[in-house]
Order: C-alpha cells, then structure tokens, then sequence
C-alpha cells in the first residue's frame, strides 16, 4: 500500500511532534484497540492516526511513501482504504483521500498509550449503541 503526505500535512504532523514516532492509520470503527470514536456507526467513515512507541504486531503492513514516515496499518483496515492514499490538511484538519474519493476529512491524532490506558479503566455494563 502507498501513502504521500502532502507537505501541509508534513508541516501540521510537524508541529504535532509526531513526524519521529511510529504511526498507525487505522479505520476508526469505535472497535479497535487504538479507537478514538465509539460505536459501529463509525465503520468506514472515520480513520485516525495514532502514535506509538515501537512497531505494534498487530498492525503489520507498513505503507510505502517517499517521505521516510514510519505508518503502519492492519489488513482489517485496508478493507476500508482505496489505492494511492492521501493525507492533506486543509480546512484546520486532515484529510484522507484515495483514488477512489475523500475518505475522512477530519482525521484525528492519538496518543497510543494513552488511549490503551484509558480504555483499561472504562468498564462497558449495560451500554446501546445506536446509529
């Protein structure tokens, strides 16, 4: 799979002080365990960048692209992507595009280890979910 990063995007990512860390693209699906949104209702229609310390196994296919950015995904969320990926920013947000169209255009930025944590100490009892 390949990836470019516009150099909007690179100087946002920048800014963030992300563009050193070890990247994951996932579809947030409210699913995962990187999820940033809640719910199914987000299935393919939301993607989220997240940010973590070293190379997660479960998330082993790393994107190709010319600007030596290390970001990664799963085959699950490929399900999700089209060719020839995008990521812009532009109207205060990034974007994701492919070939195929906009994809997401707000994409979000987590801190993997935090979200993990966080995760840990929410206990779902008696929840609905619904679209």
């Amino acid at each position: 799979m390949k990836i470019t990063f516009t150099d909007k995007a690179l100087d946002y990512l920048k800014r963030r002080e992300i563009l050193n860390k070890i990247l994951i693209l996932i579809a947030d699906d409210g699913g995962g365990k990187y999820s940033i949104k809640g719910g199914g209702c987000a299935i393919g229609s939301h993607f989220s960048i997240i940010y973590v310390d070293k190379v997660d196994p479960d998330y082993p296919i790393k994107f190709e692209n010319n600007q030596r950015i290390n970001i990664y995904t799963s085959k699950y969320d490929t399900t999700m992507m089209g060719p020839n990926l995008v990521v812009d920013y532009a109207n205060a947000s990034l974007n994701l595009k492919s070939d195929e169209g906009l994809l997401d255009g707000g994409v979000d930025i987590g801190n993997g280890a935090e979200l993990i944590k966080a995760q840990k100490n929410v206990k779902m009892t008696g929840v609905e979910w619904r679209c």
